[in-house]
């Protein structure tokens, strides 16, 4: 670098900055309308972002109340198979069969969802549909669900097939189902069931009601649906310890597909579903809906950095004189230059400094509609890629014009009518 003509650039620079702003002064509505295109695009990057953000954490935490140690084996079914009638299902005895062969895990439990669309259950006059579920007396640790008022299921009720069902808070208060009622009958799908206990609330996940479930001895499930019914059940249980998860998971793997008397060219019918899985695949969908709706709203940049240009070329040709007396003055063509460029480069980032502004105050007057616990929170990420985008938009759409000017023969600007 040589040093001895830093102050001339350096006056260079602040005299084209000064011409740029009293310029962008001079024409404030045209400027303002300039750079609308660029606050729109800004703005909506930020609250998609923020409340994109918002949701992440919310899910994450949601996610991390379940707890990281249960694990879920259910039955898998491709999309071939469905279409030659074909539905894999997990048995009473792969349960059994897994039970006595893994000696890893603190818990393990069966669970059959006895209506997958939802039975109907009525108390009174009070008639809903809520997820029936049955299931043993390990089930509540291995999902830890526990009871608020009464008890949960126990041994006895499942192996004398006792018909008392344990119900979740929100199923409750649709049935106007209070806790001095626990010990009445109420009717599922037409029989009756005496209700032993009421769960703690839950709240939701990924919008679904965690609350609404009526959860029946395994063995009193069977009895109601018949032995089909033993044919299509989830496997839930808590390794002793994350360590070993992998192995443990290999392990059983091994054992369903050597019951099963699988190939090693035969798919597994059969998967795991653990928490952690869950995240990372909320995640994806997450970052990948960000990445979409950035991209759309992205295009608003764009038509904002094609109005600069457009804006520009009209200023240059509005002060063609201007630059001819300046030109016939002395001024070299890179401060014409410098001085156009600034002017699209100022008006990319004041737009983009309004745009995040008005994105910030947004986000944070929809997350006090919407009762969010957490204040409204800008990923750095979203900012650097909006001031620096807009930024690069105000040199690349601002160079053609400032070139254009700088390149304005003096006497025929000053004869520019």
């Amino acid at each position: 670098m040589n040093y001895m003509k830093l102050p001339l650039q350096v006056k260079l620079f602040q005299e084209s900055y000064t011409a740029a702003l009293k310029a962008i002064a001079k024409h404030g509505m045209r400027s303002f309308l300039t750079m609308l295109g660029i606050i729109i695009g800004v703005c909506s990057v930020i609250i998609v972002a923020s409340l994109m953000d918002r949701l992440s954490d919310k899910v994450n935490h949601q996610i991390k109340d379940l707890g990281t140690d249960s694990v879920t084996l259910s039955a898998k079914t491709s999309t071939e198979q469905e279409m030659l009638g074909l539905i894999n299902k997990i048995s009473y005895d792969d349960y059994l069969w897994l039970k006595n062969k893994v000696n890893e895990v603190e818990v393990m439990s069966a669970r059959m969802r006895a209506f997958s669309l939802g039975g109907d259950v009525s108390f009174g006059r009070n008639q809903t549909q809520t997820q029936i579920i049955g299931t043993e007396s390990n089930y509540q640790l291995a999902v830890k669900v526990y009871p608020e008022y009464g008890r949960f299921l126990r041994t006895e009720d499942d192996v004398k097939r006792r018909r008392v069902v344990f119900i979740g808070q929100s199923l409750a208060d649709k049935l106007k189902f209070t806790p001095v009622n626990i010990g009445d009958f109420l009717k599922v799908e037409g029989e009756w069931f005496r209700v032993i206990g009421i769960a703690e609330a839950r709240g939701t996940l990924f919008g679904l009601d965690q609350d609404n479930f009526l959860y029946m001895p395994l063995a009193t499930a069977k009895t109601l649906l018949g032995q089909e019914a033993t044919d299509d059940i989830e496997i839930v249980f808590i390794p002793k310890s994350s360590d070993t998860l992998k192995s443990l998971l290999e392990r059983i793997t091994h054992l369903m597909r050597a019951k099963h008397k699988l190939n090693g060219d035969q798919k597994d019918f059969f998967e795991f579903e653990t928490a952690k899985k869950t995240k990372e695949q909320f995640s994806e969908i997450t970052q990948t809906i960000t990445l979409v709706a950035i991209g759309v709203v992205g295009v608003s940049l764009i038509v904002g950095g094609i109005g600069i240009m457009n804006i520009m070329l009209v200023s240059v040709t509005e002060r063609t004189k201007e630059v001819g007396i300046a030109k016939a003055l002395g001024a070299k063509p890179s401060f014409i230059l410098s001085q156009f460029l600034l002017e699209a480069v100022i008006l990319a980032t004041m737009g983009s400094i309004i745009g995040l502004a008005l994105g910030a105050t947004i986000s944070a007057i929809i997350g006090t509609i919407i009762g969010a616990a957490n204040p409204a929170h800008i990923p750095l990420w979203a900012i650097v890629l909006s001031m620096g985008f807009t930024t690069s938009i105000g040199v690349i759409f601002g160079f053609a014009p400032a070139l254009k000017a700088s390149k304005l023969n003096p006497i025929d600007a000053l004869r520019f009518e």
